[in-house]
């Protein structure tokens, strides 16, 4: 799972269709946040829209790259984590969908 901020609903809508219609993720969940970060010498503080997205491990360097082609944060938040466990046909499903 890959992990991503936007700053707005209509832009985290716009890349989650993209990545799924690409098949770079079986699902791209959004979730409303508030962020606090440090950021040109200030604390900065805004909402902003959480991107969980499903894919495969194998698929995290080419959709880490599409996401920074796309994305429009200077320094985007993309990180990522391999489930430990879970249900197996989920992750045939993530398999049959990317």
């Amino acid at each position: 799972m890959l992990l991503t901020t936007l700053p707005s609903t209509e832009e985290a809508q716009r890349i989650a269709r993209l990545l799924v219609d690409e098949r770079l993720a079986a699902c791209v969940q959004l979730s409303a946040i508030e962020s606090f970060y440090r950021w040109d010498g200030g604390v900065a503080n805004e909402p902003e829209t959480l991107l969980r997205i499903k894919t495969r491990t194998a698929l995290f360097d080419r959709t880490i790259a599409r996401l920074k082609e796309i994305h429009p944060y200077t320094v985007p938040q993309i990180v990522g984590t391999a489930f430990a466990a879970g249900h197996p046909d989920y992750f045939a499903w993530i398999d049959d969908s990317t």
